[in-house]
């Protein structure tokens, strides 16, 4: 039997396929060009969508462990549930799926009003409801996400992401590649289905905008301040390749870190660093390679 991993050419599947190469298990990644896909030698490429139900069925064929990562579209909701149901009536059939992973989002019920957050707390729901063998990760807001700000910061000297003075607690991604691979493993290895789990993913720092400008600042040795928060830049930024909702969705979603934070608790941290064996990374330390990095061009 095997894994397969959806959303396998973005950020996160790219990093958990290289968290799951030489650990002995039979991986395949679902993709719709898999003739071009470039994957670790050990990763068999599966032609699939998940806006197609029919290719979805088929690629859950002899797959017994599930990572579910579901793009942010304007049907993003219905390909979810349609997945699960495909992966539940599959191991229902016989040896299928047994385990899933779903990557879901950090803080869910509390930002209530934004669309792609409330999708995952439906898709949330749905698990519960029908009882699935899943394990639930919720990451906080992504740290390479301020990759893009490389122009803002070597060419303006200001951090022009306006995330405010609450608080987020940022998560690395290669931590949230690392969680999800423990636990596809860890159901993949287990003889039947497990008992669900929720984890949060979340960095061990409260940033702020002002706070992130600072180590910004140490990291590229110059000054860099905070360009504040005003969201104009940013729509204008999501114009220039997003659709006007994904964009409002965003504008939506920076109001509410804006005006609530989204900061993890003592516990929820505690929970997934005995899920990593170590601390989660730290921005900080982002920080500091991608500004060498980027000195070495």
């Amino acid at each position: 039997m095997a894994i397969l991993v959806t959303g396998s050419t973005g950020r996160i599947g790219t990093e958990l396929l290289n968290a799951l190469d030489g650990q002995g298990a039979d991986v395949r990644a679902l993709t719709r060009s898999p003739e071009t896909a470039q994957f670790p030698a050990g990763v068999t490429a599966v032609k699939g969508d998940l806006s197609d139900i029919d290719s979805v069925h088929a690629a859950l064929d002899g797959v017994s462990t599930l990572f579910l990562l579901t793009p942010n579209v304007a049907d993003e909701l219905t390909q979810a549930m349609l997945a699960l149901n495909a992966a539940r009536d599959a191991g229902v059939k016989g040896a299928g799926v047994k385990g899933i992973v779903y990557l879901s989002v950090f803080p869910g019920e509390a930002f209530a009003n934004l669309p792609h957050f409330s999708s995952k707390v439906t898709v949330e729901r749905m698990i519960a409801a029908e009882d699935l063998p899943v394990t639930i990760l919720r990451p906080a807001y992504f740290i390479q996400n301020d990759l893009q700000q490389k122009d803002a910061l070597l060419g303006g000297g200001v951090y022009a992401m306006p995330i405010g003075g609450k608080g987020i607690s940022m998560i690395d991604v290669r931590d949230i590649a690392e969680a999800a691979a423990k636990e596809l493993l860890r159901r993949e290895r287990a003889s039947g289905p497990l008992p669900p789990e929720t984890y949060t993913l979340a960095g061990p720092d409260a940033l702020t905008g002002d706070s992130v400008a600072s180590l910004w600042s140490a990291a590229l040795g110059r000054p860099i301040h905070y360009a504040g928060d005003d969201l104009t830049q940013l729509e204008q930024a999501l114009k220039t390749f997003a659709p006007a909702w994904l964009v409002y969705d965003m504008l939506l979603m920076m109001r509410r870190y804006q005006a609530d934070g989204a900061v993890a608790s003592d516990a929820d941290i505690a929970r997934l660093t005995d899920l990593l064996g170590h601390a989660p990374r730290s921005y900080r330390d982002f920080a500091t390679a991608a500004a060498a990095g980027w000195a070495k061009g």
